[in-house]
């Protein structure tokens, strides 16, 4: 297989985007998270919950539209639960996000479980189709690559232009960006750090769980356990490859996908001479040069992982 002729190929960058798209909602969520000073390791076990919430939703009747806002809400939830102990109590944000991590994962597992205790196989749902944006989806090469993909796809990609507005134009981005650098100058301003850190670890908890139900909703239509596979760790590797910058965490993410779906291509053309987790150990080996590569200029908040007290210099 010629590598260099699939690099040219639309169906292999459509299918990047595709496989981009959960870890662009989870890798912008955590990037809001730490710009406000709070590392949220959370976020494979939000990312679990979305998934299953979603797809429940949608199995038990709802519509796939809110069946994503009903998972924004639960990840929202689960990030209240992360600030309380984390930004109003100052508790270890290591520990609290492992042990949200471990709830989240449990409870999915236990509420999918007691809502269909006799399922062998993983029920189907019908989810999002892609979507033929009208003239867009005619451009050659870049319609097919963006223009023909589901609706929660084009919803990431918005979401990382809205949120590369919001943290470099608007007063509020400014205050979070802010208070993940120098909070004291935040509170200074009569500004209420704790309420910036709690709303900010809130919607980028709500933008995972989205990204968790994407995986069952776009990607897929069934849930099972594990499905998240571990891309809520690459999002946290993805924040500081990205240098906490929403434009750079989309290239971060492209890539890894890129070298994910390049990994099934290989693995498909070339059989079993060479055995398959060698192909499924590639993403991930690329990634972590990546990131030792760019760590060595990432500039990271100031105030990341360090409790605000009130009052205190």
């Amino acid at each position: 297989m010629d590598i260099v002729q699939l690099l040219f190929e639309a169906g292999f960058w459509a299918a990047t985007v595709r496989m981009a798209t959960p870890l662009i909602f989870g890798t912008i969520g955590e990037l809001i998270c730490e710009r406000a000073g709070v590392l949220n390791l959370g976020i494979e076990g939000i990312m679990a919950a979305g998934c299953m919430t979603g797809w429940t939703w949608v199995y038990f009747g709802g519509d796939l539209w809110t069946g994503v806002l009903v998972a924004a809400v639960v990840g929202a939830m689960f990030g209240l639960l992360h600030a309380v102990f984390t930004v109003h109590l100052g508790l270890s944000q290591h520990v609290t996000g492992l042990g949200i991590t471990m709830l989240a994962t449990a409870i999915s597992s236990f509420v999918f479980r007691m809502l269909l205790p006799n399922v062998t196989t993983p029920p189907k749902i019908i989810p999002f189709q892609p979507l033929e944006i009208p003239f867009l989806s005619d451009i050659p090469f870049l319609g097919k690559v963006v223009f023909t993909q589901s609706p929660m796809t084009i919803l990431a990609l918005f979401t990382v232009v809205g949120v590369a507005y919001f943290l470099r134009k608007t007063p509020a981005g400014l205050a979070l960006c802010m208070t993940g650098e120098n909070p004291m100058a935040v509170e200074s301003q009569g500004l209420s750090v704790f309420a910036i850190r709690t709303w900010a670890v809130m919607m980028g908890s709500a933008l995972m769980a989205v990204g968790g139900a994407f995986l069952t909703m776009s990607a897929f239509d069934a849930f099972y356990i594990g499905m998240v596979n571990g891309r809520g760790w690459i999002c946290i590797a993805l924040v500081v490859f990205a240098s906490w910058n929403p434009g750079k965490a989309l290239v971060g993410t492209l890539i890894f996908a890129a070298f994910d779906a390049l990994q099934m291509r290989v693995q498909q053309q070339s059989g079993m001479v060479i055995p398959y987790q060698f192909y499924l150990m590639m993403p991930y080996v690329f990634s972590i040069v990546a990131l030792i590569i760019m760590s060595r200029r990432s500039a990271y908040p100031k105030a990341l992982l360090v409790p605000f007290r009130k009052g205190e210099r």
